[in-house]
């Protein structure tokens, strides 16, 4: 598993702990930007970062941090096969890669704290979409959304 992370100024300090968890558990992952949380960067820019490198298959998922993960979840979602949600606690965060093949994930460092935040984020790098007949049905459903 490669994750690809970024996030705009207000979502920096978070990502900065969520990179630090993952460097724990040994996950793999891409840093996007930005470099500090000095200058205030456009969330777009950083969500469309995130958005290719999982549609282009450099990562198997992505997150990314902003005030409220609204408008990076937004932005994130313009991308063709890309399934990105707002999660601020962890059965939504697994259940939407187990049910909806959720791709990335989008956090409101405004919202939540660091220590929620990373329980979230252990959560959806564990989750396996499931396959379930259900699913599978519904995605496809959406995939021609996109058509």
């Amino acid at each position: 598993m490669k994750i690809a992370i970024a996030s705009d100024h207000a979502g920096f300090p978070l990502k900065k702990n969520i990179t630090t968890r993952l460097k724990e558990l040994g996950i793999k992952f891409e840093d996007l930007g930005p470099d500090n949380g000095d200058t205030p960067v456009d969330y777009p820019d950083f969500a469309a970062k995130v958005a290719l490198a999982v549609t282009q298959g450099k990562a198997n998922r992505g997150i990314m941090v902003c005030g409220s993960g609204v408008g990076a979840c937004v932005a994130a979602n313009k991308f063709n096969g890309v399934r990105a949600s707002v999660c601020h606690d962890t059965y939504s965060a697994h259940q939407g890669v187990e049910h909806d093949d959720m791709n990335i994930l989008c956090l409101g460092a405004r919202i939540i704290g660091s220590s929620l935040a990373i329980e979230i984020v252990e959560a959806f790098v564990k989750a396996v979409f499931s396959n379930e007949v259900r699913h599978v049905r519904r995605l496809d459903k959406i995939r021609s959304f996109e058509k």
